[in-house]
């Protein structure tokens, strides 16, 4: 088992305004999944994508909108959960005064 304080994980900086750490990956052991979490500043978004696989969101601070493919938006804030279908365009952007917080999880073999 390992235990860690995500906080004590290296931040990367994938865009201006978004911070990304990686606390589980294929390098502690996790063979089927990567545990990321990041960090979105306010008036900061992630980038308008999709994979080409599934993943799930768990939103842990701040407030924000999940915009879906056809442009709707979704209030989502602590403890909302998300599921992204493979394929499917998302974007997180952070509405809220402080950070918008989230663990995201992705298949290990993908990052």
């Amino acid at each position: 088992m390992r235990v860690i304080d995500y906080r004590k994980v290296p931040a990367t900086t994938p865009l201006p305004g978004v911070t990304k750490r990686v606390p589980i990956g294929p390098d502690d052991g996790a063979k089927n999944f990567i545990m990321r979490v990041f960090e979105v500043a306010p008036g900061h978004a992630s980038p308008n994508h999709a994979h080409p696989w599934e993943h799930e969101i768990f939103v842990l601070a701040g407030e924000g909108i999940a915009r879906h493919p056809d442009g709707k938006e979704t209030p989502i804030g602590e403890g909302t959960a998300l599921f992204i279908p493979e394929g499917e365009n998302h974007c997180l952007v952070n509405r809220g005064k402080g950070p918008l917080r989230f663990i995201c999880v992705i298949p290990a073999g993908v990052e």
